[in-house]
């Protein structure tokens, strides 16, 4: 039964009395793990005020783990997720795309529309520019100019040697990971992050999925490598953002594993705060009264592509049965 803690009576009503508990041994790995994740936050979740004008059940801390994801996509089959969006959107941040009209023009995906500047269609140097193209300022040296630093010493008022100045320069991350994949697969700094802190306030929206870590194993027995992810999100709308969010990087690992020549393994995705908004919860009430529809899907790459020129038409999802979604769900902006 649901035994949440209400700050006042009109919350009250929000969760009817149900033992959605009844429902998870009917479920694929993927649904359990959501579906678990929703009565989590119901049972335990306290109210708070945010950003938006609608309240939040949040939890603090949950963990989501979704294995072999090349064998069994963890595509939810209690609702029906889109995911020609999810290839889209990924694919655009891979591109480094910041601007929210090239994303509708040429993936047909609207997800971004909300944030903003409507005319330019910029975002701000949200999650495909820190991804591939993270900036910083460097030290052009003086032996660039031929000088022997060691005969000069008397520093500037700004801390540089005479003869040094600054100059902008970027990191592929992405990049980065697939050469240390290749050559050093037993890394423990293999990690991606998206929150350059002197670029937040220039963002649209800062990243909810702020950083993702990549891990390998071999067993004796196997041939390739088993390639892991580990996901790290600070803010997690429960209904709308996760089953994305799980598809996405299951995709994002399937592409990695590829490229790389290793056999696609585990995501596991840590949240910070987990939450469900006040007026997604009749909608999520629905959905826990459902049973799987089936089995996890299963997802095919084209196999002669690398990873830098992917297209959409490249991914063939079989085997998908779903309930039907619900349309026009209110997005907390």
């Amino acid at each position: 039964m649901i035994k949440n803690i209400f700050h006042g009576d009109e919350f009250s009503a929000s969760i009817p009395e149900h033992n959605f508990l009844n429902n998870l041994p009917n479920h694929n790995n993927t649904d359990f793990e959501y579906h678990n994740l929703l009565i989590q936050i119901l049972e335990t979740g306290i109210w708070k005020e945010n950003r938006t004008s609608e309240k939040t059940l949040s939890i603090f801390g949950p963990q989501l783990k979704f294995e072999k994801v090349g064998e069994k996509f963890p595509l939810l089959t209690t609702k029906k997720i889109h995911i020609k969006s999810i290839i889209g959107e990924l694919l655009w941040f891979l591109s480094g795309s910041t601007n929210k009209h090239e994303l509708r023009d040429k993936y047909g995906v609207t997800i971004w529309d909300e944030w903003g500047d409507n005319e330019t269609g910029e975002l701000g140097p949200i999650y495909g520019n820190q991804w591939v193209n993270w900036e910083y300022f460097g030290i052009e040296g003086l032996a660039h100019y031929g000088i022997n630093p060691e005969k000069v010493r008397e520093p500037r008022c700004d801390g540089l040697l005479y003869g040094q100045r600054h100059i902008k320069k970027s990191i592929n991350q992405i990049q980065n990971l697939i050469d240390t994949l290749k050559t050093d697969p037993d890394d423990r700094r293999m990690i991606v992050s998206a929150w350059h802190v002197d670029q937040i306030s220039d963002m649209a929206l800062p990243p909810c999925h702020w950083s993702f870590q990549f891990y390998t194993n071999q067993y004796p027995d196997e041939k390739k490598r088993r390639l892991h992810i580990k996901v790290n999100i600070r803010s997690w709308d429960a209904f709308l953002g996760a089953p994305f969010n799980i598809a996405s990087y299951a995709l994002f690992l399937m592409m990695m594993a590829q490229e790389v020549n290793m056999e696609p393994g585990d995501l596991i995705i840590s949240a910070g705060d987990a939450h469900i908004y006040k007026n997604h919860i009749k909608y999520i009430c629905e959905q826990l009264g459902r049973k799987s529809m089936s089995l996890e899907p299963i997802m095919f790459l084209n196999k002669k592509k690398d990873f830098w020129n992917f297209t959409p038409d490249d991914f063939d999802l079989q085997l998908y049965k779903a309930y039907p979604n619900w349309k026009h769900v209110p997005v907390a902006v």
